[in-house]
């Protein structure tokens, strides 16, 4: 998608804070943090939101979340609490059209 910010992250076009990368899974520091740690995880193939998983992609939606788990450890946020948050639409609150995960820990502020 050549307008979405998150492909463009992708792409190398805009700046990111890479928390974890592999083949399938990007995950970057939000820039306009909700949370003490505001964590944003998204797959590298372009799906708009959770209302596009399906059997063809639902595996990306799988190592998304294997992702997490491993970033909660290595940032130690599995010990204080955190939550993954998907908004799914602009009623919902999705401000970027590419399905991602926010992982937030610690003082939340207005989400």
């Amino acid at each position: 998608m050549n307008d979405c910010i998150f492909c463009k992250i992708l792409s190398g076009d805009i700046p990111s804070t890479e928390v974890y990368s592999n083949a399938h899974v990007y995950a970057f520091r939000d820039i306009n943090p909700k949370a003490d740690s505001h964590i944003l995880v998204i797959p590298r193939t372009h799906i708009e939101s959770a209302a596009e998983i399906n059997a063809d992609n639902s595996e990306l939606v799988a190592r998304c979340f294997e992702a997490i788990a491993e970033i909660v450890r290595r940032e130690g946020l599995s010990k204080r609490g955190f939550r993954v948050i998907s908004n799914a639409g602009e009623g919902a609150g999705q401000t970027v059209p590419h399905l991602h995960f926010h992982v937030l820990s610690g003082s939340l502020g207005a989400f």
